[in-house]
Order: structure tokens, then sequence, then C-alpha cells
């Protein structure tokens, strides 16, 4: 959106005087740009889209690749990693590699990475990766120079902060562990039980005051000063005690907890819409006296996040309307990781429905064409969470094994 001529320095309030995603041909683009009219004409993962997707037109590696991604990548975290699962169902040479450092989108091309956002790592990452990973490997396949013993994955576990080497990813040895869902804001290990009280926390969600997805103003995305580039790094206390944003945590930790791995949430919901969306976010929360850095007490670092819209519960080809006031289960890719949670820190866990203007606007009213909704097809809606015994909702964890 560099290009575009905005009338406010903060989108937020652009995008939200916008209204529905109908009026950006009708007031804006009027038909002249493909892309966006190619968005319009086909809402849904179709034929058009299906014969575009990449994981459907890759094989088997032919030559060595080294699939790069950064854990706080604000553009694409998902295609490197991706790819390289794709490939590696038929790499049967040895020639499918991926490294993941605490970068954001090319991070590990430029700059020393000791640093991203508010974030320390305490070490030059992004010159021990041009200069330890990615030089040793080209010499190797391109010069025969050195011995060819690479890391199968090698990443940066965050947190811990230190360079891990594996001979898969997702390794094998981090075991998966649910993290559940309690009354009075708690997240605990073990499942919950009857207790004769309420069985899920709520809020309503309304489309006309969303959520933002960082902190205002929200300038335009590549404009001069914009911090889009390290918005995953923002502290989520901005939001955390909003009455649309349910939040739990788990205790203060006495001893460091790896996630290595795929992180998944299991979300038993229900709408008085008849769609919806659901965000969630991994959070790790800082003591709040952090001898280390005291003006990061109590911080809330985003470790993974993603959001679902609910019309897509089975099949992204075919969406359809959410029964309202129906307890349903939504699976969310929170897709892979490798972060310690230290001692003293805490797990925390956010659920909301808006996403704003990174994520547009659910009507939460079903209608076939989002891009084609009406003003009048946006409502309000109250959602609630279940945490209870029949319905649990909960983050599935790979917990490593303390060493």
């Amino acid at each position: 959106d560099t290009l575009f001529p905005f009338d406010t320095y903060d989108t937020f309030e652009w995008y939200l005087k916008l209204g529905s995603l109908s009026n950006a041909n009708a007031k804006h683009f009027h038909g002249t740009l493909p892309t966006w009219n190619d968005f319009v004409s086909h809402p849904n993962y179709d034929e058009f889209w299906q014969k575009q997707s990449l994981p459907s037109r890759l094989d088997a590696p032919t030559v060595p690749i080294m699939h790069v991604a950064g854990w706080w990548d604000q553009e694409d975290f998902y295609g490197p990693v991706k790819t390289y699962e794709v490939l590696e169902k038929k790499d049967t040479r040895n020639m499918n590699y991926l490294v993941v450092g605490p970068w954001n989108h090319g991070g590990w091309g430029r700059g020393d990475g000791r640093t991203l956002g508010r974030i320390s790592f305490d070490t030059s990452t992004a010159i021990t990766y041009r200069e330890s990973i990615q030089a040793p490997w080209f010499a190797y396949w391109l010069k025969d120079k050195g011995n060819g013993h690479f890391g199968e994955a090698v990443t940066f576990r965050t947190g811990a902060n230190s360079w891990q080497n594996y001979s898969e990813w997702p390794p094998k040895q981090s075991k998966s562990q649910r993290l559940y869902l309690h009354s009075n804001e708690r997240l605990a290990f073990e499942a919950p039980q009857s207790t004769g009280g309420p069985a899920f926390d709520s809020y309503v969600s309304d489309p006309s005051h969303p959520v933002p997805y960082r902190q205002r103003p929200i300038e335009a995305t590549y404009s001069p000063g914009s911090r889009w580039y390290t918005w995953l790094t923002e502290d989520q206390r901005f939001v955390h005690e909003r009455p649309d944003v349910l939040s739990w945590s788990t205790e203060t930790l006495k001893e460091d907890l790896t996630v290595t791995g795929d992180i998944v949430a299991h979300l038993f919901a229900s709408t008085t819409g008849t769609d919806s969306d659901w965000i969630v976010k991994l959070i790790d929360v800082y003591p709040e006296e952090y001898a280390k850095q005291r003006s990061m007490g109590g911080y809330q670092l985003m470790v993974a996040n993603d959001v679902f819209r609910g019309r897509f519960r089975k099949s992204f080809e075919r969406p359809e309307p959410i029964a309202a006031n129906e307890v349903q289960e939504y699976v969310i890719d929170l897709h892979s990781n490798d972060h310690t949670f230290l001692k003293g820190h805490k797990i925390m866990v956010q659920v909301q429905s808006t996403w704003f203007p990174i994520i547009d606007r659910n009507p939460q009213k079903y209608v076939e064409n989002i891009f084609l909704a009406k003003e009048s097809d946006f409502q309000t809606a109250t959602q609630r969470v279940y945490r209870s015994e029949k319905y649990p909702s909960h983050i599935t964890l790979p917990i490593m094994p303390t060493k």
C-alpha cells in the first residue's frame, strides 16, 4: 500500500472508514486491478487457486536446497517451512535443508541479527548464519570445499538464545502435551474437570470496533517510519485487558520449558453469529522484575499465532455457515517453533475475533462472498470459548525433554 494516497496517517482509521470490502472497487479500484478482481471472483480455495498452488507442483529435490525462514517473518513464515516439509517427503538423496532464526523477513541477509524490535538474542545471529551456515553450505555444494556435514535442520532456539542442530524437523524427541484453558484465566497441563460453574469464557465481538493487530497508529505498510517490520514482536499488553480479548496464563514456571516442533490450538467455541474468525496467540510473559533489562518487565512476547475463519472449518473449497450457539471444534495450526519459556516466565494464550486491518473484518453473518458483503451484513456476536471436561480447549505443545 506504499503508493496508495491514504488521507489519514493511521491506516486503521482509513480501513475502518472504508467499510465493507465491496467498497474497495466501488470507491477506489473501479475494477482496474486484476489481482484484486481475482480475489473477489474466487473467495475460496477453488480450482483457480489450486492450479497455482506451489505445494502441488513440488516433487523430489533435484538440486541441494536450503530453506531459510525467520520466526517473526512478517511477510511469509509459512512458505519456506511448508516447502521444506513437502520436499522432505521425497528427499531420498539428503538434499533438503532447513534453517530458521530469530529474524523478520530477509533479516538473515542484513544487519547483525542481535535484536528484533525490543527483543535481544545475545549474539549476532545473522552474521553467524551468513558466515558459519550459508557460506560453508555453498562452498561445499558449489566449490567442493569442506566435508559436507550439515544439520538437516538448524534453528535458533529463542528464549534460551542458542543454535540447535536436528537430524529431522520437527524432531522426534519432542513429545506432545496439552496445555488446557481453565476458569479464572488459568492455563495448566491437567485437564479440566466438571465444577458445576460456567464452563466457558465469553466476549462480544463487534466488527465496528475491531482489535488492532499492532499498536496504533498503524502506518502505511512500507512508508517511512513504519513499524510493520517488527510488529510480531510487539508487547501484547496493548490488547491484554480489552473486553473482546480473552487471556489465560500459567503459574510462574519453576523450570525452563522448551517447545520444539508443531504447535496446534484446539478451540471449542460457539458464536451467536453464523460466521466467525478465531485468532489464537501463544505468548511468553516476562517476569515483572526482569533484572536483565528492567524496561522489559512483564513484556508479553507473541511466540506463535494465526487466524482461522470459521466458515472453512470443514473445507477451504466449500465453506459452510456456522450453526449459531452450537459448540464447534476449531483446529488451528500455529505452525512450528523452537522456543524456551524460561524459569520465572509465564505462558499465556490469547483469543480474539478481530485482528484489523491485517485481517479483513468478518461480518459474523454468513454471506457467500465476504468481498461482496454489504454494510448491513455486519453484526455483533457473542463468542464463547469452552474449557470444560466435555469441551476441553487446549494448545498442543511439542515439549522437549529436559536434559
